[in-house]
């Protein structure tokens, strides 16, 4: 299944769903996190599943909600990509690759070229922090298999407010391969981004994952291997 949380973007949003119903069969569900304009009829029209949530959640627990959604269904896997269209569909199949092949169970599309100098300065610290060997450890076009799947949508994970370093320390706490795809990435042309627009959403944002690294959850196991094709 394919996830999509969406907050106020109808003006992506409608192409996006065409474009994967285009390029497979697999379903589409977007996750409509409160918003105040069209984003869920836009969704409906283009043929997606919507769920709407009665609370704002925030982009991981629309992720955590579409992941419920899919493990309800009998998904075995499932791919999460923005609604702002900065990620591209037609390599969601690149993402699943390795997972077909049981090389992984989490594949992130990765494009670091994409981030700010302030942006890949909090990655450098994030990597030091948490031991990651990864590139992009914010993307959010991500392919889960069902192992993931399932432990994402457990109340462990519920207690995240975000769906970046936290997630992934959760998934190499219980030993699952995470891998990271180099796939290019557009320009986002309309809206902000829901963390990246304040300073104090960021400091938050540094604060809150700062706390998750330096508790040192996912430690004390051996890490899982984690690398970039």
């Amino acid at each position: 299944m394919v996830l999509i949380p969406a907050y106020n973007e109808s003006a992506t949003l409608g192409a996006i769903v065409e474009q994967v119903r285009a390029l497979s069969d697999h379903p589409v569900a977007v996750i409509d996190d409160c918003s105040t304009d069209s984003t869920a009829a836009v969704a409906r029209a283009a043929g997606a599943i919507v769920l709407p949530l009665s609370l704002q959640l925030g982009a991981w627990g629309a992720i955590q909600t579409g992941l419920r959604f899919a493990l309800r269904e009998g998904c075995r896997m499932a791919v999460t990509l923005d609604a702002d269209g900065q990620h591209e569909p037609e390599y969601m199949q690149d993402l699943l690759k390795p997972i077909l092949a049981d090389e992984a169970d989490v594949v992130i599309g990765a494009y670091p070229e994409r981030a700010s100098p302030a942006r890949r300065l909090a990655w450098r610290y994030f990597r030091v922090l948490t031991g990651f060997g990864l590139e992009d450890i914010t993307s959010g076009f991500r392919a889960y298999n069902h192992a993931a799947m399932s432990i994402l949508a457990s109340p462990e994970a519920s207690l995240l407010d975000y769906q970046d370093v936290g997630v992934l320390l959760i998934l190499r706490r219980r030993g699952l391969r995470i891998l990271e795809v180099p796939v290019p990435m557009r320009p986002r042309t309309q809206g902000i981004s829901r963390i990246f627009n304040s300073w104090w959403k960021v400091s938050g944002y540094m604060a809150q994952t700062s706390l998750l690294c330096v508790a040192r959850v996912g430690r004390g196991r051996r890490p899982s291997p984690t690398g970039r094709r």
